[in-house]
Parts: C-alpha cells; structure tokens; sequence
C-alpha cells in the first residue's frame, strides 16, 4: 500500500470515482454491455472487500487488512442482483435502458467501493474493459483534433467493431467474455 498524505488521497479518490462513472458511462452504448461488466467488476470486489475486511484472510494473503470493509461485499452482492433484474430488460431487443443517471451511479460505486478497500489498480484491471473504452475515446478526439484523422471508424470501441459489420450481440458477448477475463487477471493480484 502506497501511503499518500489525506489530501493526495483525497485526489485520488476523486479522480477514481469521476473516472469510473465516466468510464461505464462511455460502455453503455448497446444492449447489455454495460450491465454485465459491472455485475463481473461487482462480484470480483465482493470477493475483494470480503478478503480486505477479514484480518485473517488478510494476514494469509499479506494485504492490507481495512477493518469493516467486508460488509461492503452485502454491497457488491446487492450491485450483482439488481445487475441481474436490470439485465432481465435490458437484454437485447432491450425494452428499457440505463442512461446516463445508471451509468454514472454504477460506475461511481465501483469506484467508491475501490477506493474504500484501498484496491484503486486492480479496478483499473477488472474494469480494464471500461477502461479500453475509455482510451479509444481520449484516442479518437486526440488523434482528429491534431492530425484531421481518425484512428477508430467511430468511437467508444464497441461502436468500431459494428461499423466493422460485428453484430451488436456479438459485440457484446465477446465484451462480456473480455470482462470475465479481466476480472479474474484482477482476482489473481490478491
């Protein structure tokens, strides 16, 4: 563990939990691909916060035990099933969508949840999927405003691999495989 003075990790914070909104924000873009990634992202800091909280496991495992940060997997667990009920109509053809207000609150809590069991990198690791999302879109304004062209046929990413002639459901499983990936790459850094 890194140890930042408050104001740094206040900082730090922030910028985690702004960049985690935006981040699932800019993946919700079909039918599908943003909720599942967050369940996945969830149910690794489940195990996550769980293992964080328990002096013992943290003691095995040689993290830093954060004392009652087990209790926010009862969180992660709730992110999960309301993640499955939400997913139940959002699944293509979806009959309703997230938006922006479900995007962002996700994303900020997976953020907070983060920053809470002092795990900021790994989020970068098993949300690395919102993370690719979100460089192909620093990368596509960055690359048409300084040289005229684009990088990417549209950005963020899923809509590149459409204008490919992907099929949004196969777009959006292999995301969902990516994600699963990830998350389990972020689970092996314990």
């Amino acid at each position: 563990v890194i140890q930042l003075g408050p104001v740094l990790f206040v900082c730090l914070g922030i910028f985690v939990i702004v960049g985690a909104g935006n981040a699932v924000n800019l993946t919700d873009g079909l039918d599908g691909l943003a909720i599942v990634p967050v369940m996945i992202a969830a149910s690794a800091f489940g195990v996550i916060a769980y293992l964080v909280g328990n002096k013992i496991f943290a003691d095995y495992l040689q993290i830093h035990f954060v004392p009652g940060a087990g209790e926010l997997a009862v969180v992660c667990g709730a992110l999960l099933g309301s993640g499955l009920g939400f997913l139940w109509f959002n699944a293509p053809p979806a009959m309703i969508f997230m938006g922006d207000t479900g995007s962002l609150a996700l994303g900020g809590a997976l953020g907070s949840i983060a920053v809470a069991v002092k795990h900021e990198i790994v989020l970068a690791i098993v949300g690395g999927l919102f993370v690719l999302e979100t460089v192909s879109v620093i990368v596509q304004v960055l690359s048409f405003k300084l040289t005229g062209k684009r990088v990417f046929r549209m950005a963020p990413l899923h809509h590149h691999f459409e204008q490919k002639g992907w099929a949004e459901p196969t777009v959006v499983v292999r995301f969902w495989i990516i994600a699963v990936i990830l998350a389990l790459i972020g689970l092996t850094t314990l």
